[in-house]
């Protein structure tokens, strides 16, 4: 009787996990914490090494290549506002046909 009980509740411990999948969940949530760079940054270093630790574990393959990129030196410009945007709109900004 006590297989019968311990199968059943592996059966449905399996299943919980499939339709929640926490490690999908948390790979993803590490891979938008390491692209978006927000709190994480801020959160000092014992967050990002945590979010660094739990993406290499559920992502392998992606922080692999990652790692390996050549850092880049080219500067990332803050968009210049166009005080005048509403008179510089066309057609297709404002969701019409060009």
């Amino acid at each position: 009787m006590d297989i019968v009980i311990t199968a059943a509740v592996a059966l449905a411990v399996g299943y919980l996990l499939g339709r929640l999948r926490p490690w999908q969940r948390l790979g993803d949530w590490a891979a938008d914490q390491v692209r978006f760079t927000g709190a994480w940054v801020r959160g000092g270093a014992g967050r990002q090494a945590v979010v660094v630790l739990v993406h290499v574990v559920t992502a392998p393959r992606t922080s692999w290549r990652v790692m390996r990129a050549p850092a880049t030196d080219v500067p990332v410009l803050a968009p210049t506002r166009d005080p005048d945007w509403v008179a510089n709109r066309t057609r297709t900004d404002k969701g019409g046909t060009p």
